[in-house]
């Protein structure tokens, strides 16, 4: 029998949002504490007016019994948390700038970096932005954004932000990286293949290791990703980090995140940064 399966007839509210809990955990990692239920009650609600259901114990069981993988995903897409900017913390950026130049100086002309949830594509723009403005073109560089929501990748692939969505980047990137697109009643903008054609875009789960990439990466960012982990699913993500930085390779992690009791691998070099020692 399915760890999952039920039946719907006599099936308390409580356990329904148990069990919803329970499989969102055991398919991204994303822990949704019992004061979470309000969320997933508005979440999924238009998922499943979407399939024509109004009975969140139904919902349940298609996903449950569907063969259709495509179903968790739209789940997960409902419940993960996209909150994101342009230059979002921008002392991280300002530290990126300073170690390109620094590697640049010392020769190294080949740079990967990872924006592992990289949710609409603010963060990795921004860091392909800073490349470009730090260092120029010239180089051998790679930029790996991933999310495990096929919606908001949806939404990085176009490049397509609203005015009002720009404001934190400097208006000489505007014009360097961006074309505007005059709306009927708006303004929006969209990425140049300049910045576009440095970035690959890819699904993936953070809480399912190992990660199908070898390495190695001179930065990733791993920003507010961690808070919705328990202590285990942090351990593996941070080994998997480990394990695809290079040596002397930078991590950024949330400001109110850290990697106490998670790893004995990396130095502090100062709140939300972490550095992998040789």
């Amino acid at each position: 029998m399915n760890t999952y399966e039920l039946e719907t007839g006599d099936t308390s509210d409580k356990e329904i949002f148990d069990r919803i809990r329970e499989l969102v955990y055991k398919r991204s990692g994303i822990k949704l504490d019992t004061s979470k239920e309000s969320l997933i009650r508005a979440r999924v609600g238009k998922r499943m007016r979407a399939l024509g259901l109004s009975n969140h114990a139904e919902y349940l069981k298609q996903v449950i019994e569907s063969n259709d993988e495509n179903e968790i995903v739209h789940l997960l897409d409902a419940i993960s948390t996209n909150v994101t900017s342009f230059f979002r913390d921008s002392d991280h950026f300002n530290l990126l700038r300073i170690l390109l130049k620094e590697w640049t100086a010392s020769g190294q002309r080949r740079f990967r970096i990872w924006s592992s949830a990289c949710s609409s594509g603010e963060e990795p723009y921004s860091i392909a932005m800073t490349v470009l403005d730090s260092i120029g073109g010239n180089f051998d560089t790679k930029i790996l954004a991933t999310d495990i929501s096929t919606r908001v990748l949806d939404k990085a692939q176009m490049g397509i932000y609203e005015a009002e969505k720009t404001y934190q980047i400097p208006e000489d990137f505007i014009e360097k990286y961006f074309d505007k697109i005059n709306n009927l009643n708006s303004v929006s903008y969209k990425v140049k293949p300049v910045l576009r054609n440095m970035i690959v875009f890819k699904r993936l789960n953070l809480s399912e290791t190992p990660f199908p990439m070898q390495g190695p990466m001179d930065v990733i960012f791993c920003r507010n990703v961690m808070i919705y982990f328990d202590q285990n699913t942090r351990r593996r993500l941070i080994n998997e980090i480990f394990r695809l930085l290079k040596p002397n390779g930078y991590l950024f992690v949330g400001h109110a995140e850290s990697l106490i009791g998670l790893t004995n691998g990396f130095r502090t070099i100062k709140p939300s940064v972490y550095l992998k020692e040789s």
